[in-house]
């Protein structure tokens, strides 16, 4: 087998689909999604810099939130686009190596944020009186301080062998971007203690935290039910089920996607389950954080009487 310079070798992405009419109409939807998470997650996190009313640890974590869904989807979606447009469906081995690790950081990030949000909602519906003292605004920071920083080092971790890994076969990555899982099938050494590795960050960057925010999410809607008031209830469930959904959305196919062995993957199913935590949730967190909260439609319309006093 050909062997190839760790260095210098150039990775080849097939890709999401194919060129044909077909292929052009998901491209398309793709790039429109794409524009729709650029512009709903820097209007979110404008609009919480701009109105003074937002600036609470619950909005400010929504800003952190908004801010990893713009660098994520811009982390694996412009490369993507360019290698259909232009055809070059090439990425070199450094350029693989820094998405893998803003990828995972990024994601990494993502998953304890979206826990630390969890638990900023169940504090303050089951504890309304501590909530001041379990979230202040160091306890915030703190959060999402942490939520970085064991992104990073597990996104260093992942890369740094990524990188020492010896690539004898194929260059060609069955998929639209650099997942390490799917480049491990062009190693020509052994990775079982890899992939173990793989398994045990998947359980505590993915499972335990999903397993954390079903509980919060159970506890308050346990807490709501106990409300008096109907409408109350109504609006709760409503906002929690959709919160959940999305959520759901993000932590189930990267999951299963990660916690399946090697023998039972497709590169076909892995693409399209990748489309989920990849490329919709990053749109879909903005409109549904924002929709379904009236503090954040109320500044909405607050910001934009101000722009067009300013105008006239």
């Amino acid at each position: 087998m050909e062997n190839f310079n760790q260095t210098s070798t150039d990775f080849i992405l097939l890709g999401l689909f194919s060129p044909s009419r077909i292929g052009l109409f998901l491209f398309i939807l793709i790039v429109l999604i794409f524009l729709m998470a650029l512009f709903g997650n820097l209007s979110m996190i404008l609009l919480i810099f701009l109105d003074n009313h937002l600036h609470k640890p619950m909005y400010f974590l929504l800003s952190q939130l908004s801010l990893i869904d713009l660098s994520y989807i811009s982390t694996i979606v412009p490369k993507m686009a360019y290698n259909f447009l232009f055809g070059n469906k090439s990425i070199s081995f450094i350029g693989c190596a820094i998405q893998i690790f803003f990828f995972l950081t990024l994601a990494g990030a993502e998953t304890l944020l979206l826990a630390c949000m969890a638990y900023d909602r169940y504090v303050a519906i089951c504890f309304p009186l501590h909530y001041p003292v379990r979230i202040s605004r160091r306890v915030c920071m703190l959060m999402i301080i942490v939520s970085w920083v064991m992104g990073s080092i597990n996104s260093c971790a992942h890369t740094t062998y990524a990188l020492q890994i010896p690539y004898c076969r194929s260059r060609d990555i069955n998929h639209f971007f650099c997942d390490v899982p799917a480049m491990l099938t062009l190693a020509c050494m052994d990775t079982w203690i890899y992939e173990y590795t793989v398994f045990v960050s998947t359980i505590l960057f993915l499972l335990l935290p999903f397993l954390a925010i079903a509980c919060s999410y159970g506890r308050v809607l346990l807490a709501v039910y106990r409300m008096n008031s109907a409408e109350g209830k109504k609006k709760a469930y409503s906002t929690c089920s959709t919160h959940f959904t999305v959520v759901t959305l993000y932590y189930v196919p990267f999951v299963y996607n990660y916690l399946r062995p090697r023998s039972l993957r497709s590169p076909t199913e892995d693409k399209v389950l990748a489309v989920f935590y990849t490329i919709l949730t990053p749109m879909l967190n903005p409109v549904i954080y924002s929709l379904k909260n009236k503090e954040v439609m109320g500044a909405l319309r607050r910001v934009t009487q101000r722009i067009c006093s300013v105008k006239m």
